[in-house]
């Protein structure tokens, strides 16, 4: 995991003004706003991750509230399109949401889909997504 971590830092793009990682508080705040717990590949990938940019994929981010990223908001919006209650937006892509179930596993849920309509590809957790999709967008 943090091999990813690091490889991720290394292919970051330069950026004017570049994302920071949240502070402890944040995550426990906006995990607070959506009143589940987050799993905790996905809590790691929070805390350690989310201030890079890379690629054509932006996932979700905690550190400022008013971001297109935001990860309340963007969870909130694929709840109100259908998407599962017990799943956690992770990014959002082209065809859908990225998201994360409890138990850490990460699927694609597409756009316009009934709420159990998911991808039959799936990555163990948070980590593996960045290894198999996000480092290859």
């Amino acid at each position: 995991m943090q091999e990813l971590i690091d490889e991720l830092h290394q292919a970051a793009e330069d950026v004017p003004v570049p994302l920071e990682l949240p502070e402890h508080d944040q995550v426990v705040d906006a995990q607070e706003q959506i009143l589940m717990p987050l799993p905790g590949d996905f809590r790691e990938f929070l805390m350690e991750a989310t201030d890079v940019i890379y690629g054509t994929l932006e996932p979700v981010t905690v550190a400022d509230s008013s971001s297109h990223t935001y990860f309340p908001e963007v969870t909130s919006t694929a709840w109100s399109q259908g998407m599962s209650r017990e799943m956690l937006v992770l990014c959002e892509g082209r065809e859908g949401y990225y998201c994360v179930a409890q138990d850490g596993e990460v699927r694609l849920w597409r756009f316009g889909s009934a709420e159990d309509e998911y991808d039959e590809e799936t990555w163990e957790n948070v980590w593996y997504w960045v290894r198999d999709v996000w480092l290859e967008s």
